[in-house]
C-alpha cells in the first residue's frame, strides 16, 4: 500500500488528535534502521521517540520475549506473583540505589509511573501539593498534562487541571535561566504560591526531552537535593528519557552526584514492550495501603522479560560508554555544521542525547520552528528521520540507537548537513 493510500485511510479511520511526525508508512525495522512499505531505508534518529536504545528487535531481547510467551503472556501481578516481576525490582533497585534499600512497582506507560510516583509522595508526607517545571514533559493523562509545563499542544481546551500543581523555572543558559535566577523562582513559590510544609514533592528531568533536551547544571541539582531534603519534600527525578544510557549514564540523575528518593522509568527500559515503573526509597514506597498501587497490565510478564534482557546487554555490550562515544561524535559534527549554518542558535549533548536549536537570528535568539520543520522534512527525503522538541518547536533532536556504528553516525551527519543545505535554498 502507498503512503498516500495509507494516509487517506489513517485520516479516515484514526482520531485527528495524533500528530505524525513523518508521512511513511513502516514495514520492518532491525538496529539503527527502518524500512517502508515502499522499500526505502532510512536511519532512525528518532527510536519510537527514545524507547530504543538498544536498538529495534535486539536478538535477545526477541529471544526472551518468545522465551516467555511460551510459558504466559499476562498474570496480574495482583492476582498472582511471578519471578519475572520480583526479579526486575531486585535490578533496577539495585542500579538506582546500590547502598540503599529501594523498592519498586511496575505499570505500563510513562505518565502511570508518574502518576503513580505523585501518589507514593502524597501518600508518605500527607501533603497535596507538587512542583514542576516549565517546559518539562511528564504525560497526557490529567495529571501528566497538568505536570507538564508547556500550553500546546498537551493542554488545549482539556481543562480544568489536577488542582494544587505549581510550576517554576527550568534552567536554561541558552535563554539566560541561571541556577540562581531557577533557585530563587523557586524560592518565590514558596513565599507567593504555597508554603513548603504544603508541597509532597518536587519533580523534575534531570535534562528535559519535550521541553529542548535542557540539562539541570550540576549545581542546581544538588541545591535542589539540599532544599528538598531540609523541607521534608520528596524529589522525584523524571527518567522515562533519559534512563538507560541515553546521557551516558545509566540515570540522568548520576551526572550531578545525587540521590533522588523516587525516579520513574520507561521507554528504553524494555526495548520497546510497553512498561513503566517508580523505584524508591522503600520507606516512601511502602506508604500507600495495599491496593493503592498497580494495574491490570502493570509489569506485564513480556515486559519484565524484555527488560531484564536489555539489563543484561547494558552489562556485556559496553552501551554506557558507546553512549558517550556517540554523542561525543555527534556533538563535534553538529559543531561544525553550527559554524557553517547561523541559523543554529545552540547546540546541546549529554550523552547520546543531542539536539541543535534553530533561530532567525544569533543575536535576539528568536525561535525558528518554520526552519527547523523544513531541515526535517529534508533530513527524511536524505533517509534520515529526525523530529522536533522545545517550547517552541524549533529545536531538533537526535535520539539514535546506542547500538548505532560509528559509520552510520558519520552518515547521518552527511545526510543532516545535506538537509540543512536544502532546507536554507
Amino acid at each position: 500500500m502507498s503512503n498516500q493510500n495509507t494516509a487517506s485511510l489513517r485520516n479516515q479511520h484514526v482520531s485527528n488528535g495524533i500528530a505524525i511526525a513523518h508521512p511513511i508508512t513502516v514495514s520492518r525495522a532491525a538496529g539503527a534502521y527502518i524500512w517502508d512499505d515502499q522499500g526505502k531505508k532510512y536511519l532512525d534518529f528518532v527510536g519510537g521517540i527514545g524507547v530504543l536504545n538498544v536498538g529495534h528487535n535486539h536478538p535477545r531481547v526477541v529471544e526472551a520475549v518468545r522465551k516467555q510467551l511460551d510459558n504466559f503472556s499476562h498474570i496480574c501481578f495482583q492476582v498472582a506473583a511471578y519471578d519475572q516481576y520480583i526479579d526486575l525490582a531486585a535490578k533496577l533497585n539495585k542500579l538506582v540505589a546500590p547502598n540503599d534499600h529501594y523498592k519498586s512497582v511496575f505499570l505500563t506507560t510513562g505518565a502511570e509511573a508518574v502518576e503513580n510516583a505523585i501518589k507514593v509522595a502524597r501518600g508518605y508526607t500527607g501533603r497535596p501539593g507538587v512542583i514542576a517545571f516549565r517546559g518539562g514533559f511528564h504525560g497526557r493523562t490529567l495529571m501528566g498534562m497538568t505536570l507538564t509545563g508547556m500550553s500546546q499542544p498537551y493542554r488545549q481546551n482539556f481543562g480544568p487541571y489536577a488542582p494544587d500543581i505549581y510550576h517554576t523555572p527550568y534552567p536554561n543558559e541558552y535563554r539566560g535561566v541561571t541556577s540562581e535566577k531557577a533557585l530563587a523562582a523557586l524560592q518565590e513559590v514558596f513565599d507567593t504560591q504555597i508554603a513548603a510544609d504544603r508541597v509532597a514533592a518536587i519533580i523534575i528531568e534531570p535534562v528535559q526531552g519535550d521541553g529542548g533536551f535542557l540539562a539541570a547544571p550540576v549545581e542546581f541539582m544538588k541545591a535542589l537535593r539540599k532544599k528538598t531534603e531540609e523541607l521534608g519534600i520528596v524529589l522525584i527525578c523524571d527518567e522515562i528519557q533519559t534512563g538507560f544510557g541515553r546521557t551516558g549514564t545509566m540515570f540522568g540523575f548520576q551526572h550531578s552526584g545525587i540521590q533522588p528518593d523516587l525516579i520513574t522509568v520507561a521507554k528504553s527500559l524494555a526495548g520497546g514492550l510497553p512498561i513503566s515503573g517508580v523505584v524508591g526509597k522503600a520507606h516512601m514506597m511502602d506508604a500507600p495501603l495495599p491496593g493503592g498501587l498497580g494495574g491490570t497490565y502493570g509489569g506485564n510478564p513480556l515486559g519484565c522479560a524484555a527488560a531484564l534482557e536489555v539489563i543484561k546487554i547494558f552489562e556485556t555490550e559496553n552501551l554506557l560508554e558507546r553512549s558517550k562515544a556517540i554523542g561525543a561524535q555527534l556533538q563535534d559534527g553538529l559543531k561544525a555544521l553550527e559554524s557553517r549554518f547561523k541559523s543554529i542558535g545552540d547546540v546541546r549533548a549529554i550523552g547520546a542525547m543531542c539536539a541543535v536549536e534553530f533561530v532567525t537570528d544569533q543575536k535576539t535568539k528568536a525561535p525558528d520552528a518554520a526552519i527547523a520543520q523544513k531541515i526535517i522534512d529534508a533530513a527524511r527525503e536524505e533517509g534520515l528521520l529526525v523530529i522536533k522538541c522545545g517550547v517552541y518547536r524549533n529545536v531538533i533532536r537526535f535520539l539514535c540507537p546506542l547500538v548505532i556504528s560509528e559509520q552510520d553516525v558519520a552518515e547521518a551527519l552527511l545526510m543532516f548537513g545535506r538537509a540543512l543545505e536544502a532546507a536554507h535554498q
